[in-house]
């Protein structure tokens, strides 16, 4: 029987019959078009970086309480990685000679070779001199005829006050920050990094090299925060740029989060840095065109500032001694 097609004609081209309830093709895009409307972030949460630009992050903004506590950190114990996991190799305690006189406090490991080449180091009764030579834990050493014994590492923090010098000897600085802890401890301690004069907060003190080396160094990428208090307030649009990145003399730099700290008064800022570079906080606000008043560190590697008056330093507790030797 033949089929009569005139009667079945298609409405599209395509011969698909068209939803009149729902949009064309067109009507579509032209809604996917439009820019989605965005409210004004919440004023008390940090700006952070992203890739959308502005995500707040979903706890609260910087408080003075948070700041001078460290209620917004928590100590937490990192998960053993194999970046934790010893190499194999040495595993009779042998280090090198060097090391051994500088872990003593006596001098640095430059000063140690140069003693060492200039015949003034024994090993067992005999003269070495030799760079690059190791001993082990069981070994008996002696400099300028004196026996060495390994100094007990000693970690200390202290919350510096403003007009102290970083330094451990300056001649032309009336104040220095080893002048508030010369009667800490026997042992001879260092600073570990370095607040300008005019800074304050916390200053960890330690004649554990390695420790300090690894704090200081920029691809451990350390956390500190510090308390911003500005000459005019701060538009949450610098705000926003300092935590997207800014450019200054010396390459990039972004923060981690930054907030105001007081609504009412826009002026003082709390900033997440992980950054070692000179000056970089007020240098970071001078480039929008801030003049910095003070300048607070008040969290540095999980340390905070908590029952530690101004000028004032305590000996750090087991635990914290040992989160720091797992960063």
């Amino acid at each position: 029987m033949r089929q009569d097609f005139n009667k079945r004609k298609p409405e599209t081209r395509t011969g698909k019959r068209i939803d009149k309830s729902l949009p064309t093709k067109s009507e579509g895009n032209q809604k996917r078009r439009e820019p989605a409307k965005r409210g004004a972030a919440p004023a008390d949460k940090p700006f952070t970086r992203s890739e959308n630009k502005r995500e707040p992050v979903k706890r609260g903004g910087f408080t003075e309480k948070k700041l001078q506590t460290g209620e917004n950190r928590k100590f937490v114990v990192k998960r053993k990685t194999t970046a934790n996991i010893p190499k194999k190799g040495n595993t009779t305690g042998e280090i090198r000679l060097n090391r051994f006189i500088a872990n003593a406090g006596l001098c640095s490991r430059r000063e140690a070779d140069t003693y060492i080449t200039a015949g003034m180091v024994q090993i067992n009764g005999k003269v070495v001199t030799e760079l690059g030579t190791k001993v082990l834990p069981t070994d008996e050493v002696r400099f300028d005829g004196n026996r060495i014994v390994a100094e007990k590492k000693v970690y200390l923090l202290l919350n510096k006050p403003k007009d102290f010098v970083t330094t451990t000897d300056d001649p032309h600085a009336d104040k220095i920050v080893m002048d508030l802890v010369k009667n800490a401890c026997p042992e001879r301690i260092y600073p570990v990094g370095r607040l300008d004069r005019n800074t304050t907060g916390l200053l960890l003190f330690t004649n554990d090299g390695d420790l300090s080396k690894r704090l200081t160094h920029p691809s451990h990428q350390m956390k500190k925060i510090y308390q911003v208090s500005l000459d005019k307030v701060v538009s949450a649009q610098h705000l926003q740029q300092i935590a997207d990145g800014i450019v200054l003399e010396d390459g990039p730099i972004a923060a981690d989060a930054v907030s105001y700290i007081d609504n009412e008064d826009k002026s003082e800022v709390g900033i997440e840095i992980h950054s070692g570079r000179n000056r970089i906080v007020r240098r970071i606000f001078e480039h929008l065109g801030y003049r910095v008043k003070k300048l607070d560190r008040v969290y540095y590697a999980g340390l905070t500032k908590k029952n530690l008056p101004r000028g004032k330093y305590r000996f750090l507790t087991e635990k914290e001694i040992q989160f720091l030797k797992m960063q």
